[in-house]
């Protein structure tokens, strides 16, 4: 199993970036699938979860309202949206498959390798 992420970058606080992760191996429609980000000497923590009936979703407080997750099951990918962007979202953002706790825990089967994006104030 390989997730692969993309669509980091550098972008001014207020705007927007859409974040990839393109699997393989894995059958996205299957799983609960979420993202994570790590700030600069900062634990990684929780940002948004989808279940895999695409119905359920979970966000973080600190992106709700903001942000938005999705999938495309026929190219097996899941997405962020991420919207009216705040300097203290830089972060280094993950995406990973199949938790085996909680959501928000980061007991997930699969990671991606991790794409950053800087929010410039």
């Amino acid at each position: 199993v390989q997730l692969q992420a993309s669509g980091g970058g550098l972008v001014q606080a207020g705007g927007s970036l859409r974040l990839s992760c393109a699997a393989s191996g894995l059958t996205v429609r299957s799983v609960g699938m979420g993202w994570f980000r790590q700030a600069p000497g900062k634990e990684r923590e929780f940002v948004a979860y989808s279940a895999w009936s695409s119905v359920i979703t979970y966000y973080a407080d600190s992106v709700k309202g903001r942000f938005t997750i999705s999938r495309d099951n026929a190219e097996n990918m899941l997405f962020l949206q991420m919207n009216s962007l705040k300097p203290e979202g830089t972060a280094v953002y993950y995406c990973a498959a199949r938790p085996s706790r909680i959501y928000y825990d980061q007991s997930y089967d699969y990671w991606g390798q991790g794409t950053q994006v800087t929010v410039s104030s």
